[in-house]
């Protein structure tokens, strides 16, 4: 088979490319957009339309969904297959998911659950994934002095999303009753793990004294499912959330251990954070998982039930991953045995001492967890799936 794979630079596309190309698939790519982070759907629809007339594929592939890619591939009836990795992805709530050619991938249950009803039989569940081969082969390849370059007690590679907080645009003018409304429904929200329930309780009210004390909120343009409920929900609460949790458990954890913090955002509001920058994430990342003994995952809010690449990719770095609860976890992983979970504050502070004293237990749970990776959840097996679904319904 032979697919056209238009990228844009996600971190897992020379991950998927390698894993369709052990399965015996011919990839042909479009990188334009890697380069150039400002082309349009148009340019988009003349760069497939032109290569598709010289090349013909038997379907083109994408990370995330482009309504613009859906509509070319409806006009020449070739599949369009798309992994979705992120969340929120608000191209999910154009007309474009309709398309009868579509045959699109939800890691997140949730999201799943909400889109497949748009298009039966086109929308499917299925799980991130990792590159166990090529984790493998850098962390050999390096030497005991530069893996110890990496050592760390407790190690967190990530956003804390300060920068790119849109919530933070709202009109300081808004009545008490909004802000404490909101304020006390995003307190609510921290406590639980496991389901999100923000969308579920905003009152009308409250969406349209948002709406309306917001500059530029957003939309999509043409016919579309999206409403502003789902809107506010997933892109502003759900980012703010994520900031708050992230704010305070960067200032309790930094006073108890040495965390140590890969990140582009500011952290001199937390001045025991060990901050390393940016990590590289095919050079640097797997390195950091397995030469740390605690290896943080704190999955931003908008990710409703899925678990995010990160638990994948430390699993498969040989990290030990210590990560919040999701809804889907059980079913794919076994918590205690390959990796561990936290439900509130209290209970992560007190797991990080205990792997911490307990390194024999912690590194049992890591080997485990490398083995059920390596085993069940690589991208060769997850693409194999992929392909199952899309062509043999």
């Amino acid at each position: 088979m032979k697919l056209l794979f238009y990228r844009y630079g996600s971190i897992c596309e020379p991950d998927i490319i390698a894993g369709f190309q052990e399965l015996g698939l011919e990839v042909s790519e479009l990188t334009e957009e890697i380069s150039n982070k400002s082309v349009s759907p148009q340019e988009c629809i003349h760069l497939i339309s032109n290569f598709l007339l010289e090349h013909p594929m038997d379907f083109v592939f994408t990370v995330n969904f482009y309504p613009s890619i859906s509509e070319v591939c409806n006009i020449f009836h070739i599949p369009y297959l798309c992994w979705i990795v992120d969340s929120p992805v608000m191209e999910l709530y154009t007309a474009s998911v309709q398309n009868p050619w579509n045959r699109i991938f939800l890691f997140d249950r949730c999201i799943y659950q909400e889109i497949s009803p748009l298009n039966p039989g086109c929308v499917f569940y299925l799980p991130l994934a990792t590159n166990v081969t090529q984790k493998d082969s850098l962390i050999l390849s390096k030497s005991q002095r530069q893996l110890d370059a990496f050592r760390a007690d407790v190690s967190f590679i990530g956003s804390l999303y300060t920068e790119k907080c849109a919530y933070d645009r709202l009109s300081k003018d808004v009545s008490p009753y909004l802000t404490g409304y909101l304020n006390g429904l995003m307190e609510a929200q921290l406590k639980v793990y496991g389901y999100y329930f923000v969308e579920e309780i905003l009152p009308d009210s409250i969406v349209d004294e948002f709406v309306d004390h917001f500059q530029y909120f957003y939309s999509l343009p043409g016919k579309n499912f999206l409403t502003n409920r789902t809107t506010l929900a997933q892109l502003y609460i759900g980012t703010k959330i994520t900031v708050i949790e992230r704010d305070r458990l960067m200032h309790r954890l930094s006073e108890h251990f040495p965390i140590t913090i890969y990140t582009g955002s500011d952290t001199s509001a937390y001045p025991k954070l060990i901050n390393k920058g940016l990590a590289k994430s095919q050079t640097e990342m797997p390195l950091i998982f397995h030469e740390s003994d605690i290896n943080l995952n704190i999955t931003a809010k908008s990710i409703r039930s899925g678990l995010p690449l990160r638990v994948w990719d430390i699993l498969g770095s040989g990290g030990f991953c210590l990560t919040n609860y999701q809804a889907d976890l059980p079913e794919l992983l076994q918590i205690g045995e390959h990796l561990d979970i936290y439900s509130s504050f209290d209970e992560l502070e007190e797991k990080i001492h205990y792997y911490l004293e307990h390194p024999d237990i912690r590194k049992e749970i890591a080997q485990n967890g490398y083995d059920i990776v390596k085993s069940q959840h690589t991208y060769p097996i997850r693409l194999e799936q992929m392909l199952s679904l899309a062509y043999h319904q």
